[in-house]
């Protein structure tokens, strides 16, 4: 087993991680910026090196510091969580060229998936159902595309090869837009990510986001964990996460978790993953795949019993899988909400000194966060700063349960979101189950 790890992120994956290390007797380096000394998994860690300033660029995606960390401490592995260095294949090969260990999947996964024309390629090869397209990399034949673009039909989205998070994509409702729309899609994609490549797909004005967790070992097993809805969005990002999703019945979820586990032993994938999908009309079309621990995975946890991280660093050190496929069994319902700091109607962030923080509880009610009494938000990062999850025998018990741990919540001092959430929570259409990717948007008045 990994003795020694450096925990590379911050805030509350940072936490959840070390908590899994001190389970499992792994002793923790946090690494931070300056404006981090307070983290709480910096104060618990059994060493702490400061990488840098506030700004992330010179810290948290800072990858000489980071290893340099690790090479002083005498750590033998680098957990990256997620966002900042967790999807740069760059990184995970620096860091294994460097003697460490990477606790995510090799640098050539990340590499395959984080390209969208190559990923997408990669899925039709392994039987995973994708969205009509152009099936690669657009060329500079206008006349081809034209045609190209008829055959799938309108509406269309050009996609950025290299794009992610919402960002280059623009949907196109009429072939008159076509042309002036991939050139500017290239122009950004080229400014914002150094890769003008784009490829066109049929933009699905209905779908809901479903997304099948995954984890694979190096020894050729892998295994899917059921599938999570994340279709409560607002511009990309999402608000609410559960699991199992809504109407997806026992069939769908064993054809398209097979397939994904084909994938992943075709394309050699190993430690934690997602496929994300859009699902409509009974009919699912992959859109990406994440090369890392999501936001989401504890609802997954909860329904299954998997503690994701700590098989993250039981297949880091070269151990198989401690269960098979037959072993998962979905039990019950859990939800997730993202608890930011900011504001719940301009949603613009609120960072700021924490007051008095108040965590609920009760049965089936677990709160991943990092924040405490006399905390200080810092406003240089992401302005999520805590995960309230609740399970139940069935969706309506989760949602019961949701709706008292929303009110038990108190976090003074700063805006949050809570108040969001509890109106969501109300709505009759989310109590039902299956909106789609457009429902709060168009609830909020955003489009």
């Amino acid at each position: 087993m990994l003795d020694k790890i450096v925990i590379a992120n911050r805030g509350e994956i940072a936490l959840r991680i070390q908590r899994a290390c001190r389970e499992m007797g792994i002793k923790t380096v946090a690494v931070h910026s300056t404006a981090d000394n307070n983290l709480k998994h910096v104060l618990l860690a059994d060493e702490t090196v400061c990488i840098g300033p506030p700004n992330s660029i010179d810290s948290y995606l800072n990858m000489p510091a980071i290893i340099s960390a690790a090479e002083v401490t005498d750590a033998v592995a680098v957990h990256p969580g997620y966002g900042f260095l967790s999807e740069n294949a760059d990184f995970a090969e620096r860091v294994e060229s460097s003697g460490f260990t990477f606790i995510g999947p090799p640098a050539s996964a990340i590499r395959l998936m984080g390209d969208k024309v190559s990923a997408i390629q990669a899925m039709k090869s392994a039987g995973v159902p994708c969205v009509p397209g152009s099936d690669g990399a657009l060329g500079d034949d206008f006349d081809e595309i034209i045609k190209m673009a008829r055959e799938i039909g309108y509406p269309i989205i050009i996609k950025a090869s290299a794009g992610g998070g919402g960002r280059g994509m623009r949907v196109v409702h009429a072939e008159a837009s076509l042309t002036a729309a991939i050139t500017v899609t290239k122009a950004e994609a080229r400014a914002a990510f150094g890769n003008d490549t784009v490829y066109i797909e049929k933009f699905l004005e209905r779908p809901r986001h479903v997304e099948f967790q995954v984890i694979a070992d190096s020894h050729g097993n892998a295994v899917h964990l059921g599938e999570r809805d994340c279709s409560m969005q607002r511009r990309h990002q999402k608000v609410v996460e559960e699991a199992p999703a809504p109407g997806i019945t026992e069939e769908q979820r064993n054809r398209i978790g097979e397939r994904c586990v084909k994938a992943c032993q075709e394309i050699g994938y190993r430690s934690a993953g997602t496929f994300e999908f859009l699902f409509q009309d009974d009919e699912f079309y992959f859109i990406e795949m994440n090369t890392r621990l999501q936001v989401e995975h504890p609802v997954t946890e909860m329904i299954t019993g998997i503690d994701l991280v700590r098989e993250q660093l039981s297949v880091a050190a070269g151990e198989k899988l401690s269960f098979k496929q037959e072993d998962i069994e979905i039990r019950g319902h859990a939800i997730e909400c993202r608890i930011n700091a900011e504001d719940s109607k301009t949603f613009m962030p609120s960072p700021g000194l924490i007051s008095l923080f108040h965590a609920p509880g009760g049965p089936g009610v677990r709160i991943d966060t990092h924040i405490y009494n006399g905390y200080n938000v810092p406003p240089y990062y992401d302005s999520m700063i805590g995960k309230l999850i609740t399970h139940g025998q069935d969706r309506d018990a989760a949602i019961a349960r949701m709706k008292n741990a929303l009110t038990e919540i108190v976090i003074e001092g700063i805006r949050t979101n809570v108040p969001l959430h509890q109106e969501i929570f109300q709505h009759a259409a989310f109590q039902q189950g299956g909106t789609d990717i457009h429902y709060l948007e168009k609830r909020l008045g955003l489009v």
